[in-house]
C-alpha cells in the first residue's frame, strides 16, 4: 500500500483533533498524523481576537467553511449560514472565546440518555485538566493546563450598565458562569493568552495545545490537506485518502482513525466511506459498508434572535470616522502590550436566566454585544450600537445532517429544522420579552438611541413573524454521531464507531444532548477525556 503509516490518523484539526493530536503525541512511541483541510491558524487576524468579525463574514472561504443551511420552514423558507472555522484549531480560531460549560445536569443527562460514564463527576476532572484559569485553581477550575482562560480585558462601559440594567430587572450578578450556580448576569471569561508575552491574544486549540509540540518528530500535520474517505478493510478502519490540491494520497493506521471534523463534517466522511443509513447512501450512489441509521441524525444547535439598538456613543464598534480613530489607537495600544479593543470578544458580557421561576436552571442566555452585529456581519449599518442575542439552551426540534452528492468536496446537506418543534418558539418569545425588558431598563438609557427593526410594543404573533424572518445559528451545532447504546446511536460511551473496528469520532457530534451554552470548552473536555480513553484502550488491549 502507498502513504505513510501511522499509529493514529486524526481527520479533522479543530478544537477536538488539535487536543487529541497533542495528548497522543506526548508517548514518544505513538505516532500521529493529523489532517486538516485549512491553514496554520497562527496568522495576525486569527490572533487578533477582534479579527474574528472579518472571518466570521465567510468572505473568499478563508478560515471559514461558510456552510449554508436548506431552507427553512420554521424561517419563513430562508437558508442559513453555518460559519465554521477552517484552519488549526478550528472554531476556535474564529469563534468569540467565550469559555462557558454549562451545569452539571446536562452531563448527568447525558448518561441517562446513554452515555455511561459521562456525568458531571466524570467530566469535571477533564474541564480542569484542560484549563489554565487566570483566578487559580479551586475545586471547579484548574490553573495548570493548556488552554488559558482569562477576563475581559477592557470591556466597554455599556456592558456595566447592561448588568446594572439586569439588577434593576431583578436578575442577581453572577461572576462566574462556570462556578456552583450559572443563573445571573455577568462578564464572561474568554479563552485568551494571559502569559505576558502573549497576553490578550486568542488562545485558540491550536495555540493552546498544538503550536507548542508541533516540531516532536512523532507528529506530522497535514495542513491544505481534506480528509475525503475512511480506508476499510471489511468493517476495520485502516487510514484515510486525503486530497492536497489536485493531489490525492493516502495515510495508513496501525491502531485508530479518529474523526474531529464536528457535527457536519464527521457524519459527511463517515457516509462518503460507507458508514450510515443504508438508504440515505444509496440515493447519493455510494456502496453501504455498514448501515448505521443514526449517522447524520440528532442535530442540535442554539436558534439566536438579536436585539439591536443604535447609539450615540461613538466609543462603540461601528462605521464613522470617530471609528477609524478608535481602531488607529487600538492598534497602537496592541502593539505596545496595553488593554486594547482590539483584544475584545465582541460579546463581553451577558447572562443566563429562566424564563419561568420553576425551572431548576437557566433555559434562555443572552449575549451583550459592544457592536451591532446583524445577519453575522454581513449586514452592516452606519454608525455605532450594540446588540443583545437570546437564545433557547435545550432546544427540542432535531435536524439532520445528509450528502448532496458522493463527492467529498461538496459541502454537507445541512438541515437543523429550526422551529420544527413549537415549543422552541414558545420560549424564544418569553426569551426576547425577558431580553427586551433588560435592555429597555434605565441602566442603559445613557447609550439607547433607538432600536432597530422592532417598535418595542410587538405582541406575540409580531415577535413570532420577527423571529421566523431574522434569528439563525449561535454556531453551536452538536450531535450527529450521538453516544449512546440504542439502535440509533453513532459512538458507543468510549466514543468507537458502533460496528466498526478501530474508528472513532471525537469532537461536538458525540453530544447526546446540546448543552446549556457555548460550546467550545465541552468539545475539549470530550476530546481530553478521549485521549485517555484511547492510550488506555491501547495499554489494555481492548
Amino acid at each position: 500500500m502507498s502513504g505513510e503509516t501511522f499509529d493514529y490518523v486524526i481527520a479533522g484539526g479543530g478544537s477536538a483533533g488539535c487536543v487529541l493530536a497533542a495528548r497522543l503525541s506526548e508517548d514518544p512511541k505513538a505516532s500521529v498524523c493529523l489532517i486538516e483541510a485549512g491553514g496554520e491558524g497562527r496568522d495576525v487576524l486569527v490572533r487578533t481576537p477582534v479579527g474574528a468579525a472579518v472571518y466570521l463574514r465567510g468572505l473568499f472561504g478563508i478560515r471559514n467553511w461558510a456552510f449554508k443551511t436548506v431552507p427553512q420552514p420554521g424561517l419563513n423558507g430562508r437558508m442559513g449560514y453555518q460559519p465554521r472555522g477552517k484552519a488549526l484549531g478550528g472554531s476556535s480560531a474564529i469563534n468569540a472565546m467565550l469559555y462557558v460549560r454549562g451545569v452539571p445536569s446536562d452531563y448527568d443527562r447525558w448518561e441517562a440518555e446513554g452515555a455511561k460514564g459521562w456525568s458531571w463527576k466524570d467530566v469535571l476532572p477533564y474541564f480542569r485538566k484542560s484549563e489554565s484559569n487566570i483566578r487559580g485553581a479551586d475545586a471547579l477550575h484548574g490553573a495548570d493546563g493548556p488552554l488559558q482562560v482569562s477576563e475581559q480585558r477592557r470591556p466597554h462601559p455599556v456592558n456595566e450598565a447592561f448588568l446594572e440594567a439586569a439588577r434593576h430587572c431583578q436578575f442577581r450578578r453572577n461572576e462566574d458562569f462556570n462556578g456552583k450556580d450559572q443563573e445571573g448576569a455577568g462578564y464572561y471569561q474568554v479563552t485568551q493568552f494571559h502569559e505576558p508575552s502573549r497576553e490578550g491574544e486568542r488562545c485558540s486549540a491550536a495555540a493552546a495545545y498544538l503550536h507548542p509540540v508541533s516540531s516532536r518528530p512523532n507528529l506530522k500535520v497535514m495542513t491544505g490537506t481534506m480528509a475525503t474517505k475512511v480506508i476499510m478493510e471489511g468493517r476495520t478502519a485502516k487510514g484515510m485518502e486525503y486530497r492536497r490540491g489536485s493531489n490525492r494520497g493516502k495515510v495508513h493506521a496501525r491502531c485508530e482513525v479518529i474523526l474531529c471534523g464536528g457535527a457536519f463534517n464527521s457524519p459527511q466522511l463517515l457516509m462518503l466511506s460507507g458508514i450510515g443509513g443504508a438508504a440515505k447512501l444509496n440515493q447519493v450512489g455510494i456502496e453501504v459498508i455498514h448501515d448505521l441509521p443514526g449517522v447524520g441524525e440528532n442535530l442540535q444547535d442554539h436558534l439566536d434572535f438579536i436585539l439591536l439598538y443604535k447609539s450615540r456613543d461613538n466609543g462603540l464598534f461601528g462605521l464613522g470616522p470617530k471609528a477609524a480613530v478608535n481602531i488607529a489607537h487600538a492598534i497602537s495600544d496592541w502593539r505596545a502590550g496595553r488593554p486594547s479593543i482590539l483584544s475584545t470578544s465582541f460579546a463581553e458580557s451577558g447572562a443566563f436566566l429562566k424564563t419561568d421561576p420553576s425551572l431548576a436552571v437557566p433555559d434562555i442566555q443572552l449575549h451583550m454585544v459592544c457592536a451591532l452585529v446583524d445577519d453575522h456581519t454581513r449586514k452592516l449599518h452606519w454608525g455605532y450600537g450594540y446588540s443583545c442575542h437570546v437564545c433557547v439552551l435545550r432546544p427540542h426540534s432535531r435536524g439532520t445532517v445528509g450528502l448532496n452528492d458522493p463527492d467529498p468536496l461538496a459541502p454537507p446537506r445541512i438541515d437543523p429544522a429550526f422551529l420544527s418543534d413549537e415549543r422552541d418558539l414558545e420560549r424564544l418569545v418569553k426569551g426576547v420579552k425577558v431580553t427586551r425588558t433588560i435592555m429597555q431598563a434605565p441602566p442603559l438609557s445613557p447609550f439607547r438611541h433607538k432600536e432597530l427593526y422592532m417598535r418595542g410594543d410587538e405582541n406575540d404573533d409580531e415577535l413570532k413573524e420577527h423571529i421566523r424572518s431574522r434569528a439563525d445559528t449561535i454556531y453551536h451545532p452538536v450531535g450527529t454521531c450521538r453516544m449512546g447504546e440504542d439502535g440509533h446511536a453513532v459512538t458507543d460511551a468510549r466514543l468507537r464507531v458502533r460496528g466498526i473496528e478501530n474508528l472513532r469520532v471525537a469532537d461536538a457530534s458525540v453530544m447526546p444532548s446540546l448543552i446549556g451554552g457555548n460550546t467550545n470548552a465541552p468539545t475539549i473536555m470530550i476530546a481530553e477525556r478521549a485521549a485517555d480513553m484511547i492510550t488506555e484502550d491501547r495499554q489494555t488491549g481492548r
